[in-house]
């Protein structure tokens, strides 16, 4: 059975049935076929693509928030202690519970710490397989962004907002893992992903796209090729590029994308000759397929570089986030060794 393709590079059954819409290939186009839309009830059904693959995982901003309150909430209900000077907070009456050791100061610790060990999980989940019944390994970022996020809000809290000697060390080491953290999350959501969080083969991808520009093509009433020609990806060249520049140019990639969705905002918003305008929700929904059909499309087409990139990532993280690790396991175990653990509030 003859086949059309996506920019040369996907084919496509030329024969769709897609609730209710049936599109049957009939002429030639770009070297393959072209394919025009009949509109009639169908009893089969595709499985929505946008519902296919979602492993890019978002951010959980209400538990984010409800951590980051924590430490926030103390620091400006304490901030006359914490924006004194060393001397005058031995002789602040908030002393004995905002210091490191005090009751508060002490469970802000606790906690810092139940969370950056909780950071270590993570690995665990993503290379040990039978672990998979504790969940899929997109649920496991999204849990370990938010704390990567907190952490160090919380410890900061915990420290008087003070970094001095050898916790000063792993607090900036553990800064600098979560501010890493947000560049290789933005590396991550340029990987083609399933729901589970792995990644996605080129087959599955494949399989995804026709899927979106087949859902795409129902929801606008245009003709598959004339979806693939309006989201045809913007080609900026990456070979020879150094480090910084890819990076650059893959932001510049990303903003492009953006200005074509609004491009084909406008122009299905807007009627056509022998056209009436989207409606709305279909317009929405469309919207919707377009953002991700155009993900996956560069997705596909820097898959090389994201990773070239992930590499580089992974090498200038681990050393942080091992320093960090270390520090405070030293700090957590001296703390202890003078006594300074007490969950009552320890000495002064």
């Amino acid at each position: 059975m003859p086949k059309f393709t996506l920019q040369g590079r996907l084919s496509i059954d030329p024969f769709f049935v897609v609730r209710g819409i049936q599109l049957m290939a009939t002429t030639r186009y770009h070297g393959a076929i072209k394919s025009q839309a009949a509109v009639g009830p169908s009893s089969h059904s595709v499985k929505p693509a946008a519902r296919a693959s979602r492993g890019v995982p978002s951010l959980d901003w209400g538990p984010l928030a409800a951590l980051l309150a924590i430490p926030l909430g103390i620091t400006i209900g304490g901030w006359s202690y914490y924006s004194a000077s060393a001397p005058v907070r031995l002789r602040h009456p908030l002393h004995d519970l905002l210091r490191p050791s005090g009751v508060v100061g002490l469970w802000l610790g606790i906690l810092g710490l139940a969370l950056f060990l909780f950071l270590w999980l993570y690995p665990l989940r993503k290379h040990v397989r039978w672990l998979a019944w504790t969940g899929q390994v997109s649920s496991w970022l999204r849990v370990h962004i938010v704390c990567g996020l907190s952490v160090p809000v919380i410890v900061a809290a915990h420290a008087g907002w003070r970094f001095e000697g050898l916790i000063g060390l792993g607090y900036w080491a553990m800064l600098t893992v979560a501010l890493s953290g947000i560049v290789g999350r933005y590396l991550y959501t340029h990987i083609p992903r399933s729901r589970d969080g792995l990644e996605m083969s080129i087959e599955e991808v494949a399989s995804e796209r026709r899927a979106l520009i087949t859902e795409i093509a129902a929801a606008t009433g245009l003709s598959p090729m004339a979806i693939e020609h309006s989201l045809a990806p913007h080609r900026a060249a990456y070979q020879g590029l150094g480090l910084l520049r890819t990076v650059v140019r893959l932001v510049a990639d990303d903003w492009e994308r953006t200005r074509t969705l609004s491009r084909l905002r406008r122009q299905w918003s807007t009627p056509q000759p022998g056209r009436a305008p989207i409606d709305r929700r279909a317009l929405r929904r469309a919207m919707t397929l377009s953002r991700r059909e155009l993900g996956l499309a560069q997705q596909v087409r820097l898959l090389g570089v994201t990773r070239r990139l992930f590499g580089y990532w992974h090498v200038a993280h681990r050393p942080f986030a091992v320093t960090a690790l270390l520090a405070v396991l030293v700090h957590v175990v001296v703390a202890w060794a003078v006594g300074a653990v007490h969950l009552g509030g320890g000495p002064s």
